[in-house]
């Protein structure tokens, strides 16, 4: 793979068009950016769950605010990896234009990253999945093939995203939403099929990329791109290269902006996170400006600022030193694991805490439960409705109740359950919780 290549600004939908940039006030890749910021999924994400229950009276993150921080982070590390590169090849722009926009290309695919995680976070995903391996969906896996079976067996996100970004909707626009083919790329952590993935110890295949409706359309990515076939996976793909950094980005934000949320929800005390965060600071040297400060929230912001900081530094080196690997597909852990012994340790450590005292919270735990039975239940109506031949009055006034941008006029068990699992996984929080309590009876709808 040649970054050249892998930088194309070619747009998904307008293939012929040949970028004119000399006049404009954007790069393709800034209109990438602000297309995304735009968007109703990327609106919908304020009222998505991150990790803690929606709305509280303290802020925690959402899906909104975390993926705009890891966009923030995404761009600093482009901007670094350049600078690094620029450092090292003086006449890199000669050679590669566009690698001065890596930031805005990674600081795009951060914001669109999780566009296709459903309601509840990954409680909403195991809701989706066990519909079909455990619940009223099993009795569907005989009307679809291997390969369409396992995307419904394991919903992705991830692949969802890329559905999303370039999936022609009932009555939208057919070109989606007509991002550069360097942005969509570097949204695929696993670019692979749903029957491909789930490989452990494969980087390339630790879950998948694409469900089986998308796969020509990522093969033409990649045609255009570049990108190596995995020498594993005859049907899959290599990274690109673009993707460890928007996994990076994520992994720095959740990981430590996750123990600012425990903070200001007491989960954690102010020395459970200063020991954990000093570590990744400098140590003792910022004792100082932590005893200077007298709220313990504004110590663990300064705590949350320099270790994203020593992150990100870190992040960018070892890609910018170990380009060969990125670009041969051979560099086969996270960047994170690939930082300093110690650094490692840390995070793990973080890891190994967070596991136990966050995402084992009463609170959070009570949201997941009531999430995935949420979700299979708006389930358990929407599918069989929408795939009756001979629809009842109530099935008919179920599937009236589908937005007309997800019907399909497919025929086929898959297309017409993909069609619902669009509405059903677009869903924010809130409202697949009163949608749920109407459709059962608990609630009534108002005419005001």
């Amino acid at each position: 793979m040649n970054w050249k290549q892998l930088l194309s600004a070619k747009r998904w939908g307008y293939e012929d068009r040949v970028p004119n940039e000399q006049f404009d006030a954007r790069s393709e890749f800034q209109r990438d950016y602000d297309r995304l910021i735009f968007s109703s999924p990327f609106r919908r994400l304020q009222n998505k769950t991150q990790v803690f229950p929606l709305p509280g009276a303290v802020f925690v993150h959402n899906r909104l605010t975390h993926s705009l921080e890891v966009a923030s982070v995404g761009r600093s590390l482009g901007r670094l990896f350049y600078n690094l590169m620029k450092k090292q090849h003086s006449n890199i722009d000669e050679e590669v234009p566009y690698l001065q926009e890596v930031g805005n290309i990674i600081s795009a695919a951060c914001l669109s990253h999780d566009l296709g995680n459903p309601a509840f976070g990954h409680s909403g995903e195991a809701a989706i999945s066990s519909f079909f391996t455990q619940g009223v969906g099993q009795k569907y896996q005989e009307h679809v093939s291997a390969k369409q079976w396992a995307d419904l067996t394991h919903f992705e996100g991830n692949a969802n995203a890329l559905r999303i970004l370039t999936h022609a909707f009932n009555g939208k626009d057919e070109k989606g939403y007509a991002l550069t083919y360097a942005t969509l790329a570097s949204i695929v952590k696993y670019p692979c099929a749903a029957i491909d993935g789930h490989v452990k110890g494969n980087h390339h295949r630790k879950k998948y990329g694409f469900f089986e409706g998308e796969k020509q359309a990522f093969e033409k990515i990649a045609a255009e791109l570049g990108l190596k076939k995995d020498p594993t996976n005859p049907q899959g793909y290599l990274r690109h290269p673009l993707v460890y950094l928007v996994e990076a980005a994520d992994d720095i934000c959740y990981n430590i902006i996750d123990l600012e949320d425990a903070h200001h929800l007491k989960i954690l005390s102010y020395k459970e996170v200063e020991e954990l965060l000093l570590p990744l600071c400098g140590g003792e040297e910022l004792r100082s400006r932590l005893d200077g400060l007298n709220d313990t929230g504004s110590r663990v912001e300064l705590l949350r600022a320099k270790a994203i900081n020593t992150l990100i530094n870190g992040c960018a080196e070892v890609f910018a030193n170990n380009q060969d690997k990125f670009l041969s597909g051979t560099f086969e852990s996270s960047l994170i694991d690939a930082l300093s012994p110690e650094i490692v340790a840390q995070m793990k450590k973080i890891e190994k805490i967070s596991v136990v005292e966050i995402y084992n919270a009463s609170a959070v735990v009570q949201i997941e439960i009531a999430g995935y039975k949420v979700m299979n239940a708006l389930l358990e109506e929407f599918v069989p409705a929408y795939l009756k031949t001979n629809k009842t009055m109530f099935d008919r006034k179920i599937v009236a109740m589908i937005p007309a941008q997800f019907h399909t006029d497919k025929e086929d068990a898959y297309a017409k359950i993909r069609a619902v699992l669009d509405f059903v996984s677009g869903m924010t929080d809130v409202y697949a919780v009163d949608l749920y309590r109407k459709i059962k009876g608990i609630s009534i709808a108002s005419l005001d």
